[in-house]
């Protein structure tokens, strides 16, 4: 069992935890994820490290409320145990040699990309970052990244906050005017990133990408994360809990991505109103 040390929301649909999971902190690094599972009967989902101490043996979780799962999540409270905590999976970003990163984040999406900002501003990188969100209302973790960018650039769709427009309209501008990166690291919603990657593909700068596919063991058994790479006019096929979740932006295929990520949405949401539903019986209100 593992303890909730602190629990915040940080906007309407998306909550920051810190676990105790010491095991977990020890070894964790920006890039990797856990699996966790809310009770016994819950089901396994995987989360982005979002955050860690080693010292005090506690690891972040951002995570959007979305399904039933994140539902029953987002009703524990501090001091609440979560059944299943394990890791950390996948493999770490690669951070070394790095001297000046272009970082694009979208959503919670910037949960996954702050801790790979801090440790590259931690190593002497020179950090330029865009984050993007739908309005004013979903903004997370712009301090945060402000404390680790030599550059911040903070879009809204809708002009309630910071410039108006999506993340590709500061990277076309920055890129265009000849500023250039030893790479470009994009995290957010499918979309978003495969039109980043568009982005920045005619200026050939590595170009790497976050990836977050249906996922059940994170061991590379189930072959439900698996994701289509076009790699020198060859389909290769890779496992993102065990390959990833980083991989060449220009080699995946974001079209089939989006695709898979679309085949349980009912489903989900059908889950999600039952959990609400259940949550309304019981007088739970968190």
């Amino acid at each position: 069992m593992y303890r909730i040390v602190s629990k915040k929301l940080l906007n309407p649909t998306v909550c920051m935890m810190e676990i105790e999971a010491p095991f977990v902190a020890k070894k964790a690094e920006p890039g990797q994820f856990i699996i966790l599972r809310v009770d016994e009967s819950g089901e396994r989902i995987p989360l982005t490290v979002a955050g860690f101490d080693r010292e005090k043996g506690t690891v972040k979780i951002i995570f959007q409320i979305v399904g039933a799962t994140t539902l029953k999540l987002n009703a524990l409270s501090e001091g609440d145990f979560i059944q299943d905590f394990a890791g950390p999976l996948g493999v770490a970003t690669r951070v070394e040699g790095l001297r000046k990163v272009l970082i694009i984040g979208g959503g919670v999406g910037c949960a996954i990309a702050l801790p790979i900002a801090e440790k590259l501003s931690a190593n002497g990188c020179e950090v330029t970052s865009v984050i993007g969100f739908r309005s004013k209302e979903l903004l997370i973790l712009e301090d945060e990244f402000k404390a680790v960018s030599d550059k911040l650039f903070v879009m809204t769709d809708d002009g309630s906050y910071g410039e108006r427009g999506n993340v590709c309209v500061p990277v076309s501008r920055i890129l265009s005017e000849g500023e250039r990166f030893d790479e470009v690291i994009v995290i957010g919603p499918l979309i978003m990133m495969k039109f980043a990657v568009e982005a920045v593909r005619p200026y050939g700068i590595p170009c790497t990408v976050s990836m977050n596919p249906i996922m059940i063991d994170g061991t590379g058994m189930c072959g439900g994360c698996r994701l289509s790479l076009n790699r020198d006019g060859e389909k290769v096929i890779k496992f993102a809990c065990v390959d990833g979740p980083d991989f060449n932006g220009y080699e995946v295929d974001f079209d089939e991505a989006m695709s898979r990520s679309a085949m349980y949405r009912d489903f989900e949401r059908h889950a999600y109103e039952e959990t609400c539903n259940l949550f309304k019986k019981k007088g739970v209100n968190k």
